[in-house]
């Protein structure tokens, strides 16, 4: 076999598991919502959800931008 790189597989695991893991907490949660609450709740579950998610992507953007200004730090 091949050289492999664990760490990449790792990363692309990791990243399969979180877009699967959100993918079933919007489809099956709001899903859930709807069932029981009909159209307005399911879409103010939807808003919350999203409202939710957005410092969690604020946090990932800067740590992506110091991951970056670190390795170009690095190479100077």
């Amino acid at each position: 076999m091949g050289n492999r790189d664990l760490r990449e597989y790792s990363r692309q695991t990791t990243i399969r598991l979180i877009i699967g893991g959100l993918i079933l907490l919007f489809v099956v949660g709001t899903g859930l919502i709807y069932w029981r609450y009909g159209a307005g709740g399911a879409l103010s579950g939807l808003l919350c959800l999203t409202i939710a998610l957005f410092p969690v992507g604020l946090i990932l953007v800067v740590m992506a931008f110091l991951e970056w200004l670190v390795k170009r730090i690095d190479h100077d």
